[in-house]
């Protein structure tokens, strides 16, 4: 696809940030995708230009990661540096820019059972479509760092029914994550996940899995009883087998939560080295799109249609 042709397929807003639609609310989309056979693939976005470029290839939801955000906003690592406010802020963002489902880091939950059941409301007020909740210490980390201690079992299951407990829309999908592979091994991290979704939880998010052959044991073991997602980072500690084949061993949620952070970082070097050893940007056109195929990408036509509208011009 050119960049023309993808920078047209964007450009237009939708109706509510709550997840109104003018078909069906953006908490039922997402809950029928997890339950269809095919597996569902969402890229991650940590800014309204990224929601929109995701938008306009077609993929049917959206993830915005604590990490990204953490970096693109506070230029940190994820390390326990961003706030729920900040991150609801982001999330509100993304989900008024396009009409897809999101899904949306919470991190520990930001406390206790009570912080967590605060995060849900704000993170259903924001629109998000889902959101996952992990059983670190805090401060937390990302999930492919190491140095990662998580809470007992029983702690996190308390804030899993909590969660469930605050939402609003019943089909407002709460997600568990564990990170006990680590440091605890895959055995633990399975009975975490049982754990969990006993205590509420729609799907399970078992992180870090080091081989193809423990991805297939976390399928195998919850195959028919919840669905499981899998999270794919370009230099993280899980194998990256392509899409088909997470469908295969039984994934329903494949999320690429740092890829397009990663590239935009690679474009934003390219772009800065030609510069700093030119004095000249020409030679960095043909990686960039360029300023009128950009406004088009976030959305200038309709703006001006609406300018339009309003100044009585036919």
């Amino acid at each position: 696809m050119t960049r023309t042709a993808i920078a047209m397929g964007t450009g237009r807003r939708h109706p509510t940030a709550s997840g109104g639609s003018t078909m069906t609310r953006r908490t039922s989309r997402l809950r029928q995708l997890l339950s269809a056979p095919e597996i569902l693939v969402a890229p991650g976005a940590y800014d309204g230009t990224g929601a929109r470029l995701i938008e306009a290839l077609d993929f049917r939801a959206v993830y915005v990661s604590g990490f990204e955000t953490s970096a693109s906003m506070l230029g940190l690592p994820d390390v326990g540096y961003l706030t729920m406010t900040q991150m609801v802020t982001r999330v509100a963002t993304i989900c008024d820019v396009v009409d897809l489902p999101v899904i949306a880091d919470a991190d520990t939950g930001y406390g206790n059972p009570l912080n967590v059941r605060r995060a849900v409301q704000a993170y259903e007020k924001a629109g998000a479509a889902a959101m996952h909740i992990e059983d670190q210490t805090f401060p937390k980390r990302c999930g492919h760092m190491l140095g990662r201690n998580v809470i007992p079992a029983g702690e996190m299951a308390q804030k899993i029914k909590a969660a469930v407990d605050a939402r609003q829309d019943p089909d407002f999908t709460i997600i568990a994550r564990t990170d006990a592979r680590t440091t605890k091994g895959l055995a633990e991290a399975i009975d975490r996940g049982a754990a969990y979704h006993e205590a509420g939880a729609d799907m399970l998010f078992i992180e870090s899995p080091e081989t193809e052959d423990e991805m297939r044991r976390i399928c195998a073991a919850f195959r028919g009883i919840v669905p499981v997602l899998s999270n794919q980072i370009e230099g993280g500690r899980t194998p990256l087998p392509g899409v088909r084949k997470l469908e295969e061993m039984g994934y329903a949620l494949a999320i690429f939560s740092l890829g397009t952070g990663f590239a935009a970082a690679k474009g934003m070097k390219d772009y800065l080295d030609v510069l700093a050893a030119k004095g000249d940007t020409r030679e960095a056109l043909h990686g960039m799109v360029l300023f009128d195929d950009f406004n088009r990408l976030i959305g200038l036509d309709e703006h001006a249609e609406l300018e339009k509208r309003y100044q009585g011009v036919d």
